[in-house]
Parts: C-alpha cells; sequence; structure tokens
C-alpha cells in the first residue's frame, strides 16, 4: 500500500489540521509516513501545501515527484490547479469550488472550472456551504477530509480516530461538529 498526497489551500484554512488526521490516522493503521510542508506566508493568506507519503513500507523522501500524486486534497479551487503536475493519470482531485480570492488578479472562474472539469477523476463541492448548514464554517476543511476519506486507503474509521486524536483538547461538541463535517463531507463525496 502506497498513497501519495497533495494537500493544499490558502493560510487559515485548516490545511495543516487535515494533514494532521491524516497523519494519526496512518500511524493507527500501523503506516509509515512522510509529510513535508511549505506555509510561509500563511499568516497572510498565502499558499499552503502539504505533501504526505503513507505506506506500509518505509518512505525515504518526503517529496511527492512530478506525476506520482495518487490525490490532491484542496480547499481552493486555483490551488487544485497550481498542483496538477504533481498527479498521476489516474489520480483523483477533490476540491472545494469556492475561491477565496486574495490576489489582485485572480483568475476567471470560468476558466478554472473549465480545467477541473476537464479532469477525469474529481469531486467539486461548496464546502464552505456545508459547514455553514452544520454551524460552523470552520469545520469546511474536515468536510473536504470527509469527501477525500474513500481515495485515502485508511478507512472511515481510521480518520474519525484521527479526529478524536487531533482534537482531543478541546471540546467534546468541538469533536461531534468535526465527526459530523467528516460524515457530510463522506456522503456527498459518495453521492457523486
Amino acid at each position: 500500500m502506497k498513497t501519495d498526497i497533495i494537500l493544499s489551500g490558502v493560510g487559515g484554512q485548516g490545511i495543516l489540521s487535515i494533514a494532521a488526521v491524516i497523519g494519526e490516522a496512518a500511524l493507527k493503521k500501523g503506516l509509515y509516513m512522510k509529510q513535508a510542508e511549505v506555509h510561509g506566508m500563511s499568516q497572510r493568506g498565502g499558499d499552503v501545501q502539504s505533501n504526505l507519503r503513507l505506506s506500509d513500507k518505509p518512505v525515504s523522501s518526503d517529496l511527492i515527484p512530478l506525476g506520482q500524486a495518487d490525490l490532491i486534497i484542496s480547499l481552493e479551487p486555483m490551488e487544485s490547479l497550481r498542483y496538477l503536475p504533481y498527479l498521476k493519470k489516474d489520480g483523483w482531485v477533490v476540491t472545494n469550488s469556492q475561491p477565496l480570492v486574495n490576489i489582485p488578479h485572480y483568475p476567471d472562474m470560468e476558466m478554472i472550472y473549465k480545467e477541473l472539469e476537464k479532469l477525469p477523476h474529481k469531486v467539486i463541492l461548496d464546502v464552505g456551504a456545508i459547514a455553514k448548514d452544520l454551524g460552523s464554517p470552520r469545520v469546511a476543511n474536515i468536510v473536504i477530509l470527509g469527501a477525500a476519506t474513500s481515495f485515502l486507503g485508511l478507512g472511515y474509521d481510521k480518520i474519525a480516530e484521527g479526529i478524536i486524536s487531533v482534537f482531543a483538547r478541546k471540546s467534546k461538541e468541538v469533536i461531534e461538529l468535526n465527526l459530523k463535517a467528516l460524515q457530510a463531507g463522506y456522503d456527498i463525496a459518495n453521492e457523486c
């Protein structure tokens, strides 16, 4: 078993929390894991990206080579396109449909949607609206994680356990809300 994942988005969207949950789930499943992060300007709304490499055998490098990612999980649609050169031909993209316009010359959304529609394997959903319906826009990152769960090779239960571990210091309500967000994303993605 080997799964290479690129997580992408903009600072403040919760990319590193997704990485922590997946990492916990991988460890609970007894897998090896390597992670590399780029989050230099994240506090100012800049690009945040993380490489996660999971395997049942030791992993030697933490960076995913071009054309080798099994999955791109993105909380920002333009950012999902940025990392397409890393995606395998049969890889999946799970992305938010709604942009976080944080630069003056943000690309035209019609062009972004056209590019996303060309992809053979994709799940595109409005995670912000789903999170709002659950009562908190802050769980949008866990909604997208739920939508990507079927492609991770870890199993839904291990991801749920990862959420419980990562948010253990928070209140019971926070954990329950994140578990609801995971379920909502999972259900919507499996309906597609």
